[in-house]
């Protein structure tokens, strides 16, 4: 075991990248802007998996995320010369070939760096034999163990497959600080660290409900966790930069893809209802208090399939009669197909405004959307005869796009396979494999009661307004299933949200959860609940169920939904 940082207390540990396709000079700003001991990025989403696995096949050299190469070749010698290790999960499907690439960026600029990877998380071949069908990719969530062989043998850079996001923050700290594998508690603050950061300007202003409130949102910082040797840590950003981190824009990226009180890793099941928050001067908050259990026996696996193909189009509908134009539209494209596909559904979003002083403000937009596992059935012969109807049918028809071909598309789901399945693996810089036990000691999952509420806010008068006007949210996806987190900031809002913003609440206010099934976990600490609504993204998100995909603006939708609130609380 080696020390990564001068501070044999405190390890600084910054994000540059929340997911493939994130700023592109983050990493630069993140190493010219101030000190730091390691540097990490997440460029893995379930999503990324899928477009990944197509990379793969074209061409099996590939598989892992390209643009961290170009943050590579333009930051190397700058990382080297501050002493910055680099920690990132952007190997994706093909860490060994990211690591040979980046030995030889090192070379070609002249620069000894030493390279590492972890791998094992890969279960494509094995797919059938452990039960998980035939997909496209098939990869487990490897925890931060295979990290910290690699940082203790002086790499440079890790690169790593599908770890848990967290995991590469986790990494850094505890090799920094010799945890053990059942430092339970210490762990799993460096997890909520992790989590915290692992999704870039999230944390600091970015996707952030109060967003008015905020003084500089025009180019915002990327975040740091000061991590401690007790697993508590500060968050914070480099000094000048934009954005703001408070205790909100921290629990906003807490309540991010959540699901219970329990948030489960290879490596630790992290309590989030232990979880406090402090504000700890400008730009800095601090977690503390976190605790942590032994995690459960089975990692999670990410399974992607193709689906089959997909195309839509879309009507403008202008003017009156907005519901009998959509009818006819309907009516006309259905009977005129040659062939039905297999998945046929009609959306009609209504933006229309009576009277309205601009064409675009009287229009509503008709959408079709089909899926077939064969490619004719969605290509031209669905989107041609679409095209066909605009002689023939409602007053004013036109497309916003022209016809095309369908498109593949994606279906995730999650499997689970025992941890002693996986062959987590480090391969060190001079090349030496060393294989990563899973963990020893282990606990099933298991719900958490729900805790006790707070006396509700005496009967009062009442206003009808924006739950949003005292509450914030955010919203996100976990394949099929969308979250979504709501918190206040007062005790009293507390009382009142406790015991109002119930399951039942939750299907009145978003009537597209009505017929779904909706469960709510409470985390008195964040003065927060979050609902788990199952299947509202259908089969993932690049499915594309919803407009929204992977639910980004559930939240936003739910806090503009009006609710009788308290008049002492507005």
């Amino acid at each position: 075991m080696s020390m990564l940082a001068a501070d044999p207390e405190l390890i600084r540990i910054g994000n540059c990248s929340g997911f493939y396709g994130d700023r592109l000079s983050a990493m630069r700003e993140m190493l010219d802007g101030g000190q730091l001991d390691v540097l990490t990025g997440d460029y893995l989403a379930e999503l990324t998996m899928l477009i990944l696995g197509r990379d793969r096949m074209k061409d099996p050299s590939l598989g892992y995320a390209k643009t961290f190469v170009r943050q590579i070749e333009d930051c190397l010698g700058l990382a080297l010369e501050r002493n910055v290790q680099i920690v990132t999960n952007a190997g994706g499907l093909n860490p060994a070939g990211l690591a040979q690439q980046l030995r030889k960026v090192a070379a070609d600029l002249g620069l000894d760096a030493k390279v590492a990877h972890v791998e094992g998380d890969d279960l494509l071949s094995r797919a059938g034999e452990l039960g998980l069908g035939a997909p496209l990719t098939a990869n487990a969530y490897l925890g931060a163990w295979g990290i910290v062989e690699c940082l203790n043998a002086g790499a440079d850079i890790v690169v790593t497959g599908r770890v848990t996001d967290a995991s590469v923050i986790v990494g850094p700290a505890a090799a920094h600080f010799g945890w053990g594998r059942t430092d339970y508690d210490q762990l799993a603050g460096a997890v909520v660290a992790g989590h915290v950061i692992e999704c870039g300007t999230q944390a600091t202003g970015g996707n952030f409900a109060f967003f008015t409130e905020l003084a500089d949102l025009g180019r915002p910082g990327f975040p740091i966790a000061e991590v401690r040797r007790d697993g508590s840590s500060v968050i914070t950003k480099h000094h000048g930069t934009g954005g703001a981190v408070t205790v909100d824009t921290v629990a906003a990226q807490l309540m991010y893809e959540i699901q219970s009180a329990r948030y489960a890793g290879p490596d630790v099941t992290a309590r989030l209802d232990s979880i406090e928050l402090s504000q700890d001067g400008p730009d800095r908050v601090l977690i503390s208090g976190v605790t942590g259990e032994a995690p459960p026996p089975q990692l999670k696996v990410s399974l992607n399939t193709l689906g089959g193909f997909r195309n839509e189009m879309e009507f403008i509908l202008t003017g009156l009669d907005i519901e009998a134009k959509a009818a006819l539209a309907q009516r006309q494209l259905e009977s005129w197909l040659p062939v039905r596909p297999a998945e046929l559904t009609w959306t009609l979003a209504r933006l229309d405004r009576p009277d309205a002083e601009t064409e675009e403000q009287a229009s509503a937009l008709l959408r079709c959307v089909v899926r077939d596992p064969d490619p004719n059935k969605v290509g031209r012969s669905f989107s041609n005869v679409a095209v066909e109807l605009a002689l023939a049918s409602y007053p004013g028809a036109s497309f916003t796009s022209l016809p095309g071909n369908g498109s593949p598309y994606g279906v995730y789901t999650p499997g689970f396979v025992d941890a002693t399945e996986v062959p987590h693996a480090a391969v060190l810089p001079q090349g030496t494999r060393v294989a990563v036990e899973p963990a020893s000691d282990t606990r099933e999952l298991a719900e958490v009661a729900e805790p006790e509420l707070p006396d509700p806010l005496p009967a009062s008068g009442t206003r009808r307004a924006p739950l949003g006007t005292v509450a914030l949210a955010r919203s996100g996806d976990k394949g099929g299933n969308a979250n979504i987190g709501v918190w206040v900031r007062t005790d009293e809002q507390w009382r009142w949200l406790a015991h109002t913003l119930t399951v039942e609440a939750i299907k009145q206010l978003l009537p597209e959860a009505a017929a779904l099934t909706v469960t709510r976990h409470v985390l008195p600490n964040l003065r927060a609940v979050n609902f788990i609504i199952e299947g509202l993204l259908g089969q993932g998100v690049a499915y594309q169920a919803r407009f929204d995909p992977q639910a980004k603006g559930l939240g936003e939708w739910l806090r503009s939904r009006h609710i009788d609130i308290p008049l002492e609380l507005l």
